[in-house]
């Protein structure tokens, strides 16, 4: 915008320069030419004496006639009728110069460079005829740009146009910057609006951008009630849910202990876990706000390591490969990652037969991030499941564990691939972009 502004300024200005200083340069070039014309004919008047003193004498003539061109930027020439010789750096005639010896009138024309004046002389006496009048021409060049005087003005129009489009750039530049940078100040604070330490901007710029700002503070407003509306009426459902959650439990304990009892039991804690779940993920950005970071290779690490005891209790085989070196953020906050570890070991730990060793890779991932992969000797994922997808998986679970994984890598800017371990068994592999 801030550009914009200033090239479309520097457009008009520079136009409405252009419109004003080339007439005055015309102008001024112009009356150059009209004062080189006055001093000419003074000039003409001092060669008129030197032509009608001098007669037949052509030397006094041819003197005077150089001394004058040499000292001046004008050209002045002396042209005889019939045989007598022109004097001067011009000589010749042509239709002006013979009107202006017939009618014995003097005479100014535009000419191809300049202008000329034409001077008929009468000699005096018998011998003041046309056919005997010697004509005086004087060239007057028009001025150039590097014509004394003339120069000068032309530096000083050439100076003020200057000015005058670097100080309309300075004020394009100054209103462009009081609307950028308050919009830019809005911009940054919407981008951290997640974080409930950043307070609003100031209230600066011209009047629309105030209004701007005051108006997304509103909106911004009615957005947090809104979301605290709803996770507080999450809250309550969750609370509302324990009481006929927590007397399912005491009924089905109740009842004799069959495969009944067992299924429904199982069906309940899916419950619970799914009820969970969902509110898990309705404080999730008040928990962690909009741009979660959380350095993840101890993390990851000592989560991982938190599973050894089972491993060793079920006689597996359990290895924890973690680069050394800095430490890499990821996307995603401390919870998220712990979960993600426990889901997908206990995927591992629920699904596949004791005994069967397990793999757990953390590598650094290319643009940051990093990427986390688990790798069991089991019997692998079934054919033709979706295990991915909410819901499926292959196996008497909810199929919320690898449906969770995923979620979680793709909202760190990575996603979640399922294959076969080196082993043979399943490999899940998960990566974690950086912090935005």
């Amino acid at each position: 915008m801030r550009r914009s502004l200033i090239l479309t300024v520097a457009a008009a200005v520079a136009m409405v320069l252009l419109a004003m200083l080339v007439p005055m340069a015309i102008l001024l070039r112009d009356y150059a030419l009209e004062d080189r014309l006055a001093s000419a004919a003074l000039e003409v008047q001092a060669t008129e004496s030197v032509v009608s003193g001098a007669g037949d004498d052509d030397g006094d003539v041819s003197v005077y006639l150089e001394r004058i061109n040499a000292d001046s930027e004008t050209l002045t020439t002396v042209l005889y009728p019939g045989n007598r010789q022109d004097i001067g750096p011009q000589p010749g005639e042509d239709d002006r110069v013979l009107q202006a010896r017939q009618t014995g009138q003097a005479r100014v024309d535009d000419v191809d460079g300049g202008a000329q004046i034409l001077v008929p002389v009468s000699l005096g006496g018998s011998s003041g005829g046309p056919a005997t009048t010697p004509v005086i021409r004087v060239f007057v060049p028009e001025p150039g740009l590097t014509s004394g005087p003339t120069t000068l003005a032309y530096l000083v129009l050439a100076g003020l146009g200057l000015v005058l489009l670097l100080g309309a750039l300075l004020i394009a530049d100054r209103v462009g910057r009081s609307f950028v940078q308050p919009i830019g100040g809005l911009a940054t604070w919407a981008q951290t609006l997640g974080d409930r330490r950043t307070p609003p901007p100031a209230a600066s710029g011209p009047r629309e951008v105030r209004d701007l700002g005051e108006v997304l503070q509103r909106l911004v407003g009615r957005i947090e009630l809104l979301l605290e509306r709803e996770r507080e009426a999450v809250s309550d459902l969750s609370h509302r849910l324990r009481t006929p959650i927590t007397a399912l439990r005491l009924r089905i304990e109740a009842l004799p202990a069959d495969e009944e009892r067992a299924r429904l039991s199982d069906d309940l804690d899916r419950l619970q876990v799914m009820v969970d779940h969902v509110v898990s993920e309705a404080r999730r950005s008040e928990r962690e706000g909009l741009v979660a970071g959380t350095p993840a290779l101890a993390l990851l690490a000592d989560r991982a390591a938190f599973w050894v005891p089972l491993a060793e209790d079920q006689g597996r085989d359990f290895t924890v490969s973690v680069p050394e070196g800095p430490e890499v953020p990821v996307h995603a906050s401390e919870p998220d990652l712990v979960a993600l570890v426990d889901v997908l070991l206990d995927n591992v730990f629920t699904h596949t037969p004791e005994g069967a060793g397990v793999a757990v890779t953390v590598v650094r991932r290319d643009g940051g991030g990093l990427v986390l992969t688990v790798d069991d000797a089991g019997p692998g994922f079934p054919a033709g499941v979706d295990v991915v997808r909410r819901g499926e998986s292959g196996a008497d679970s909810t199929g919320l564990g690898l449906a969770i994984a995923q979620q979680t890598a793709t909202e760190s800017g990575g996603g979640l691939s399922v294959g076969a371990s080196p082993t043979g068994g399943g490999r899940v592999a998960v990566e974690l972009g950086p912090p935005a």
